[in-house]
């Protein structure tokens, strides 16, 4: 696998952290940036970590989790989008701030948006990819979109308020439901 090809995986692997790092941005009201720099830790050290996981699970025999990695991450994703929407639909709470703040919800969204990069693991370790490489470049890809996000988020979400969270929310439950159709149907 040439170093082009890593570099688009993990652009494509980071796209939900940062889509949830915008919402984050957006909702922040202080130390946003502790908040955002953790944010982004979590993310680039999740995403990097789920391929070598990936990896060992590819080694010992990849049937073990290719039926049911596209379920796990359908269900996570929508629960934690589902409940980004409610929370930011049911009003009189403006001045909350995002969950990446708690970090019970902030690794559960670690993992959540770090389902797939297991997956891709998996495919590493079919294809004998250097998984140290990989997950490095995937981490900082994933760290560097994530810190971007919530920058974004914090510069243009005043703009869209409460529907910030919503459309982050929804951004989840399409990808969840993106890799369930990918797992289901491909």
């Amino acid at each position: 696998m040439n170093g082009l090809t890593l570099f688009l995986i993990a652009v494509a692997l980071a796209m939900d952290a940062c889509a949830v790092s915008i919402s984050a941005g957006a909702t922040l009201k202080k130390d946003i940036a502790f908040y955002g720099v953790r944010a982004a830790l979590f993310f680039g050290i999740f995403q990097g970590g789920m391929p070598i996981i990936g990896y060992l699970i590819g080694e010992a025999g990849s049937e073990v989790i290719a039926p049911y990695d596209h379920w796990v991450a359908f269900i996570l994703l929508s629960v934690i989008g589902g409940k980004m929407c409610y929370e930011s639909l049911k009003g009189g709470e403006c001045e909350r701030e995002a969950g990446v703040v708690s970090l019970p919800t902030l690794t559960l969204l670690a993992v959540a948006t770090s389902i797939d990069a297991l997956a891709v693991g998996v495919t590493f370790a079919l294809l004998e990819t250097p998984i140290v490489t990989a997950a490095l470049v995937i981490g900082v890809v994933t760290f560097f979109a994530s810190l971007a996000g919530v920058w974004a988020g914090r510069r243009f979400g005043c703009y869209l308020g409460e529907k910030v969270e919503v459309i982050g929310g929804i951004i989840l439950i399409g990808i969840g439901v993106k890799i369930l159709m990918e797992g289901v149907f491909f």
